[in-house]
């Protein structure tokens, strides 16, 4: 008996990529860009000048009332009371073996009111999770956690040059003025949007968030503005080359539930000191006594193919054993050679080591290197504004 085929779910822009001539992959349940021309033309737009990103099929969640920060305080990794109105941060949930169940930006829009931004793969059960621990939480009464992904989308602009152009896309406000993790209410069309200065791709951007019935328009809108200062569409494929480089996680990929932020390096992003919250115990343990394994970054050495995941990564030298598995892997289109991100024993996560990445059965040189793997170029006096 033959299987239905399985039905990808669209974003808003679906029909916008179709006439720019995306090429479209399933990711995560949805029909998505992967590219519009090349990855590397893609992904170099976004160094040099500006690229726009769909990022429609990620997950809104609110959370409202007066235990909201008590609450998200319990379920998150980091300290949402460092928060204000107009502030954001990166923060993980953790189950309690201190796994990661997902990583995210959390807002705060108004008092006593958060905005979660959650990844595509992980709406099902990141709102599973929080209203099951809400329902057992001693303030439920006093929070309302509403997914509204289904009504909700989002576009990415990034890139050195985005800031020569966002004021004149969204009314209301002037979001250049807005420094890195801040966000402001402005509106597209006289309905609200939350403009916010964050991004994934190591560059600086914007982030807009608003009604999904926007998303075409203002994607219409933000590519006319910004044409003429390089403005690109970009895909998946130029997503995920930009946020390697500069060694971003990608749930599925360097986090699961069965890894927690100590081990990927997130450690700064774990808040000890603010009372319990659920894997603290697993976590602290963890920063006092280190973990058997970490997240490195690494680089090919010489002329090699490029490292894919899931491809073994082997000690160097005589008696050499396998020791992990790329998590990440690319031709990196900034420096021109194999870059990647792995877990190997703490003992051989020193920047420096050699370590020797298996690539179609042969094994070729790698180097251990200090994150972010790419780091943008000093600006020069006429440079623009970082």
């Amino acid at each position: 008996m033959s299987q239905s085929p399985v039905i990808l779910k669209r974003t808003p822009l679906f029909s916008s990529h179709q006439e720019l001539g995306a090429r479209l992959v399933e990711f995560g349940g949805w029909e998505m860009p992967v590219q519009y021309t090349s990855i590397v033309e893609e992904h170099l737009a976004v160094r040099s000048a500006a690229g726009i990103f769909d990022i429609c099929h990620m997950g809104e969640v609110g959370v409202d009332g007066l235990g909201a920060a008590d609450f998200l305080n319990s379920v998150l990794t980091n300290d949402i009371r460092k928060l204000k109105p107009g502030l954001g941060q990166y923060t993980l949930m953790c189950n309690e073996r201190g796994g990661v169940v997902d990583d995210l930006y959390a807002y705060q829009v108004r008092d006593n009111s958060f905005q979660l931004i959650i990844n595509a793969s992980r709406i099902e059960e990141d709102v599973r999770w929080l209203l099951q621990k809400l329902a057992a939480s001693a303030r439920s009464s006093e929070v309302d956690c509403q997914n509204r992904s289904e009504t909700t989308g989002a576009i990415a602009v990034q890139g050195p040059r985005v800031a020569k152009f966002i004021d004149r896309c969204v009314q209301g406000a002037t979001p250049t003025s807005l420094k890195k993790n801040e966000a402001t209410g402005a509106t597209f069309l006289g309905k609200a949007v939350l403009v916010a200065r964050t991004g994934y791709t190591g560059e600086d951007g914007f982030e807009i968030v608003g009604d999904s019935n926007l998303m075409e328009p203002l994607w219409n809108k933000l590519l006319e503005v910004g044409s003429p200062f390089g403005l690109k569409p970009a895909g998946l494929g130029a997503r995920d080359t930009l946020r390697t480089e500069v060694c971003y996680p990608l749930y599925g990929h360097e986090l699961d539930e069965n890894t927690t932020p100590i081990e990927a390096g997130l450690g700064y992003f774990v808040a000890l000191d603010k009372g319990d919250f659920i894997g603290r115990s697993v976590l602290a343990e963890q920063k006092a006594k280190g973990t058997a394994r970490k997240l490195v970054a690494f680089k090919m050495t010489g002329k090699t193919p490029p490292p894919r995941p899931h491809y073994a990564i082997w000690s160097a030298g005589p008696g050499a054993v396998k020791v992990g598995e790329v998590t990440s892997g690319t031709q990196s289109p900034s420096l021109g050679i194999g870059i990647g991100l792995g877990y190997v024993p703490t003992a051989l996560a020193k920047p420096g080591t050699v370590i020797e990445i298996e690539i179609r059965d042969k094994r070729f040189p790698a180097v251990i290197v200090q994150k972010p793997i790419y780091r943008r170029p000093e600006p020069s006096l006429a440079g623009s504004r970082h």
